[in-house]
């Protein structure tokens, strides 16, 4: 499916999601936060997919967040309903059943780094950068950047990192745990960065070779009991892993194991 805002690609077990408005270096407009709301509706029923890399057009910007450009029009009580609509599609980005790889081709200001936030997994262009700008603007990350970078990164470098407004280039990103992956720059003569769609593309292929009722069920037993006491959480664990007792896939896997050979999942 394609449209003039966001790409979707599917390549079974795979899901692209491609951010495309380009001359305004892929910034979140309330058309383009729809089709992101729609594209997660719609993969988030459909068996296939095992995995959803999310990604922009080019290869110099990820996403600069919001469009500022739209926004300067805002009434207060608009710009209201857009905090509402970003918070809610990072939301259906964040709760997709299928595990999501941010592939950050380029830089990510503002809400583009809520954005590669939202996502389980991130793989990011050594010469990207992350920067949640806001305080800059006289505002702050409206996205879920208070919250989602402060539980993957800590607080202190969370608050570091925001009311400096500072950007953080790949290789700190990576020794800190922000991103799992970094690969080479993109050569100047490519339009897109076909390392890093290769790369991403092997890695979601890795993690789709799993049962997909399991990726299920493990990210959402993560999700939920992260922040519970471990009695809580060791409960939500063990609900996650009796919906896969009766499985056909689990009965493949324990028969590929004996036979010695690849299991063949079907999600059911």
């Amino acid at each position: 499916m394609t449209d003039d805002l966001l790409i979707v690609e599917k390549e079974a077990p795979v899901a692209w999601l491609k951010l495309n408005r380009l001359k305004v270096h892929n910034s979140l407009n309330r058309d383009l936060l729809k089709a992101i709301q729609k594209a997660c509706q719609e993969i988030a029923a459909d068996k296939e997919v095992r995995v959803v890399i999310v990604t922009g057009a080019g290869c110099k910007v990820f996403c600069a967040g919001a469009d500022l450009t739209e926004r300067k029009g805002m009434t207060e009580g608009q710009v209201l309903d857009y905090l509402n609509l970003i918070q809610n599609t990072m939301l259906a980005l964040e709760q997709l059943p299928q595990p999501v790889i941010a592939a950050v081709n380029g830089s990510a200001f503002g809400g583009g780094t809520e954005l590669a936030l939202a996502c389980d997994l991130r793989i990011m262009s050594e010469d990207a950068v992350l920067r949640l700008t806001e305080v800059r603007l006289a505002i702050i990350p409206g996205a879920g950047g208070t919250q989602r970078l402060s539980r993957l990164i800590g607080k202190s470098r969370a608050k570091e990192m925001i009311l400096t407004a500072r950007p953080m280039p790949a290789t700190e990103a990576l020794s800190i745990g922000l991103v799992h992956k970094i690969v080479p720059a993109a050569p100047k003569e490519q339009s897109e960065h076909e390392e890093l769609r290769k790369q991403a593309l092997a890695w979601a292929k890795e993690i789709a070779c799993a049962g997909p009722l399991a990726l299920r069920a493990a990210k959402y037993a993560i999700d939920n009991g992260f922040d519970r006491d471990l009695s809580a959480g060791l409960a939500i664990e063990t609900k996650s892993y009796i919906t896969l007792l009766n499985t056909k896939d689990r009965l493949e896997g324990l028969a590929a194991f004996a036979e010695k050979r690849d299991p063949v999942y079907l999600g059911e």
